[in-house]
């Protein structure tokens, strides 16, 4: 018998603090483990701006798939949370 090993895993905490249809934009910030970032996503253009660099590489994808997946059901003030293949 095979026994198979689970992926790495790390929960993204999401949370929403600025939305403006008018301008197609949300703001936020995300922590992965001992990682901090601030977001702008342009939702119809599906550019994602993520400050500081540090650690930006690990978290772009992750975070833009959940961006589309959810934007327009995603509220200010909302707390949001998503699991990444991978340990941070």
């Amino acid at each position: 018998m095979t026994r198979h090993r689970s992926l790495p895993e790390t929960t993204a905490y999401v949370r929403i603090t600025h939305q403006s249809w008018q301008h197609s934009r949300l703001e936020g910030e995300v922590r992965a483990s001992n990682y901090e970032w601030q977001f702008q996503w342009q939702f119809p253009k599906g550019q994602l701006k993520i400050e500081p660099s540090l650690g930006r590489a690990l978290i772009r994808e992750p975070l833009g798939r959940f961006l589309e997946r959810f934007d327009y059901q995603l509220e200010p003030g909302g707390d949001y949370s998503f699991t990444i293949r991978a340990k941070l």
